[in-house]
């Protein structure tokens, strides 16, 4: 039976790119496909277009260890830079040639007779449907993926524009305009000053939040040429620099325990609220102060949001949540109607289905949210956030219990990139037999055993009972059914860096 590649990688986001360069350089492979909805790389960078949209990661830190950028332009970089850099990544290593645009992953299943994936890939344009066959899948389809829905009555019959604030319709011009947002969270805190106080500020604009987010201030400046000269031609600096930054970052994991980092959240809380009462409106401070233990949620950096309080065009409602949506605006649970040319719809991500829509099919035919429902009620769970047993040569990158509290995705997701990489060697290796290879051991799979599994699963929600995603405040990161934290892990980043490092190979059967 033909293989069609040895690697196929749902999704080029950071992620995915980052996989597929990684297997040039270690392997120097071109035996890799990438299969993307959009019509470049970059992933949410690509997406997310709104206005004011950056990272609330150092630029120096925010990039791959292997492709260090010189050039950042500041601390904080903007969208429009960022998805510069991954698409100079994939330039730079020649991964657009392997990369199909405009397609989803709808089906992947596993075979076992031949030890491969059969995949079927939808043509989003023209709805073709194409079945290609690899050694290897691997899912880099990301958390931020998949817009939550508007879930309040009514939307359907607004007359003006309504949109997720990561799918910007930039047919609106907002000048002038009416606009309602749901949602107080990151990405509302850097469109909002945009929208209030830019050069074409609306006419008026009402934001409704139902919690309060920790905000910080953001120490933002340009580099200078000086500095971006030292980057370039001093490339020890530059890691110096980005080992300073993730130190900076790291040591903000003390104040997630509970009991132990009690006194340091306590001071981050005081911190908070003096740097709340100092920048917005008085009559707001009691809205903007949350009621939930610091680190609960991961704070965000002011970019101007709480200035913007202060303009006469701008309306913070804590108090009054909408409740329905008519021809001409939306309605509150007080009955108060709030007239609207657009909605944004700033309120995250369907982040617990997790792979959606994908249907992937192990051993003997079972889906993976079956095997997920089996195991653990239907909360996603994987040995390293990155395999599940009973699916061979099968990684997930940005999977369950890999997201932090205080660091960059980039470095958790390099972690399981050089973890993944481990493991597929043998199977590589018997896919392109050499002098070399045969010195080596070969496999044609490799699947984590489910005693390893649960035994992680286990230790991992042992752990967080322990830190501040288990004091009892709402979040995302918690499954809504089960209550079981699907997302966070729970011990510093740089032992998430030695788990991929140290392989414990007993887990694994070949």
């Amino acid at each position: 039976m033909s293989i069609d590649t040895d690697v196929l990688i749902a999704g080029a986001g950071m992620s995915g790119l980052g996989f597929a360069v990684q297997l040039v350089r270690k392997f120097g492979t071109q035996s890799f496909e990438l299969i993307e909805k959009a019509d470049d790389v970059g992933g949410t960078w690509n997406i997310n277009s709104y206005p004011g949209c950056g990272c609330d990661v150092p630029s120096h830190f925010y990039s791959y260890s292997f492709a260090l950028n010189p050039h950042w332009s500041r601390k904080y970089s903007m969208q429009s830079e960022i998805q510069a850099y991954f698409r100079s990544v994939a330039d730079r290593y020649n991964i657009i040639p392997h990369i199909r645009f405009h397609s989803t992953v709808e089906t992947a299943t596993w075979e076992e007779e031949s030890s491969t994936w059969l995949i079927s890939i939808k043509d989003t344009r023209t709805g073709a449907m194409q079945q290609r066959r690899s050694r290897v899948f691997i899912s880099a389809v990301g958390a931020l993926s998949v817009p939550k829905e508007c879930e309040i009555p009514g939307a359907e019959d607004f007359k003006g524009h309504i949109f997720h604030s990561s799918r910007w319709d930039h047919s609106f011009k907002w000048a002038d305009k009416d606009v309602v947002v749901l949602g107080n969270g990151c990405s509302a805190t850097q469109f909002v000053p945009i929208l209030t106080t830019g050069p074409s500020p609306v006419h008026h604009l009402t934001q409704f939040a139902r919690q309060a987010h920790f905000l910080a201030a953001r120490i933002d400046f340009a580099y200078s040429s000086s500095f971006k000269s030292l980057m370039r031609y001093m490339p020890l600096a530059m890691r110096l620099y980005r080992a300073k930054l993730y130190a900076d970052m790291e040591r903000d994991f003390a104040g997630f325990d509970i009991t132990t980092g009690a006194s340091i959240r306590e001071g981050l809380k005081q911190e908070n609220r003096a740097y709340v009462e100092q920048m917005a409106p008085e009559r707001y401070v009691e809205a903007l102060v949350p009621r939930t233990t610091i680190g609960c949620k991961r704070k965000v950096l002011d970019t101007g949001y709480l200035a913007c309080l202060h303009s006469k065009n701008m309306k913070l409602v804590a108090d009054d949540p909408v409740v329905g949506i008519e021809e001409e605006g939306v309605v509150t649970e007080a009955g108060r109607k709030v007239k609207a040319d657009a909605i944004v719809l700033a309120t995250g991500f369907a982040t617990h289905q997790m792979l959606f829509p994908m249907e992937i099919r192990g051993r003997e035919g079972v889906s993976l949210n079956d095997h997920w429902e089996k195991e653990s009620a239907g909360a996603p769970s994987a040995y390293f956030g990155t395999c599940v047993p009973s699916f061979p040569n099968f990684f997930i990158l940005m999977g369950p219990n890999t997201v932090t509290g205080h660091l960059s995705v980039i470095y958790t997701v390099e972690c399981q990139i050089n973890f993944a990489l481990r493991l597929i060697a043998p199977i590589l290796r018997s896919s392109r037999p050499s002098l070399l290879s045969s010195l080596l051991p070969s496999s044609s799979t490799v699947a984590v055993t489910a005693q390893a599994a649960r035994y992680d699963s286990d230790w991992l929600q042992s752990r967080l009972t322990k830190l501040v995603w288990s004091s009892g405040c709402r979040t995302w990161a918690l499954h809504p059914e089960t209550g079981q934290n699907i997302m966070m892990y729970p011990d510093p980043q740089y032992m998430f860096w030695l788990r991929s490092l140290w392989v414990r190979w007993g887990d694994f059967e070949y």
